[in-house]
């Protein structure tokens, strides 16, 4: 069921994701060569706490980490771990929620560690803008799966490929709602957008093939090829005048 929400409800919505901006903001200066992935974990929990919130993550389905964070070829669940230190060329793909009065924000994007390849640079810029030309189409009236579709588009129009195992979701109360929002698909499929609806739109793009597979630990998922991955990802609201965004500063 999807659950409309109330301006009350959006409200709390925002403020919890008003943190998740704000830490993610902090770590584009934090993420640096040398430091490993439990010292973001460390910064994140710091940053959290400090604003009175609570880590959306830690315990979700037995997840044993505050935030997800994927170094190059992981796609997304990356437990952060002290002996993974981040080197020059590295590309890091932070996902993070926040709880906040019982409301839930999320959010993920992919920073890049000194100096990285071009190819490297253009995946993570092109993953960021098919997060954008799937909210153009986030309009009430739209159907889900136009979202889906400009991101497809635009993925794979400059030679990527979008994973298709891990999918976008409604969110609010709990973390995962309905709708599922996938990242490919055809138009004009799936339920209607309607005013109220709140949703994480996450498009996650590999380099080479679409594919992925689970690590030993159960969790981290990495590309099937070895190539590299990046991760985008805002809380929206879709309004009367389309879809706002919730986890940016601006």
């Amino acid at each position: 069921m999807i659950i409309i929400k109330s301006q009350s409800e959006i409200n709390k919505i925002a403020a919890a994701c008003r943190i998740v901006a704000e830490i993610l903001e902090g770590l584009k200066a934090f993420v640096k060569i040398g430091i490993s992935t439990a010292d973001i974990e460390a910064y994140v929990d710091r940053e959290i706490n400090k604003r009175g919130a609570t880590p959306a993550f830690k315990g979700y389905r037995g997840y044993p980490s505050s935030v997800c964070i994927s170094v190059n070829e992981q796609v997304v669940h990356g437990i952060p771990s002290m002996a993974a230190r981040l080197k020059n060329g590295d590309i890091v793909s932070i996902d993070l929620g926040a709880i906040l009065d019982g409301f839930y924000g999320d959010a993920a994007l992919t920073i890049p560690v000194g100096d990285i390849s071009p190819e490297a640079s253009r995946l993570i810029m092109v993953t960021e803008e098919a997060f954008y030309k799937g909210i153009e189409k986030a309009v009430a009236g739209n159907r889900v799966s136009d979202i889906s579709a400009a991101i497809q588009d635009h993925v794979e129009s400059n030679g990527f490929s979008v994973v298709r195992a891990f999918v976008g979701h409604g969110i609010g109360r709990s973390l995962h709602e309905e709708p599922q929002v996938p990242n490919f698909g055809k138009p004009g499929q799936g339920p209607r957008l309607k005013e109220g609806m709140t949703m994480a739109v996450e498009p996650m793009v590999n380099a080479g093939g679409p594919d992925v597979k689970i690590l030993d630990d159960g969790w981290t998922a990495i590309t099937a090829d070895g190539s590299l991955s990046a991760h985008y990802e805002h809380t929206v609201v879709i309004t009367k005048n389309g879809a706002e965004i919730l986890t940016k500063l601006s």
